[in-house]
């Protein structure tokens, strides 16, 4: 049993990440993060779940680049093949499910 205050949490560098758990090959971690992270393609699936602050997440949309503002309380779903790249607003607490190993 675990109780995670999410709002407290803090890493000691952007995208730095508290393993929360493991189960069937799907991790679920929660991120702190003040800086963008990187264009990237996930192997799997993710949902990415901002819990405090506002993240801008870039997704690309065939050849166009599209941007959806997320607020505490959204999701974002990238599927299969999804560019994405999340630029936070100042801290951002986010909480991330994909599979295992992902990018």
């Amino acid at each position: 049993m675990k109780v995670i205050r999410s709002k407290s949490f803090i890493a000691s560098r952007p995208w730095g990440a508290l393993d929360i758990a493991s189960m069937n090959g799907t991790t679920v971690r929660l991120h702190w993060t003040d800086q963008p992270y990187k264009w990237h393609v996930n192997d799997g699936e993710e949902v990415f779940a901002v819990l405090d602050g506002v993240v801008d997440m870039h997704y690309r949309d065939g050849c166009t680049e599209q941007v959806a503002v997320l607020e505490a309380g959204d999701v974002f779903y990238a599927g299969v093949g999804c560019e994405h790249v999340a630029h936070p607003r100042g801290e951002s607490r986010i909480l991330v499910v994909e599979r295992e190993g992902s990018v």
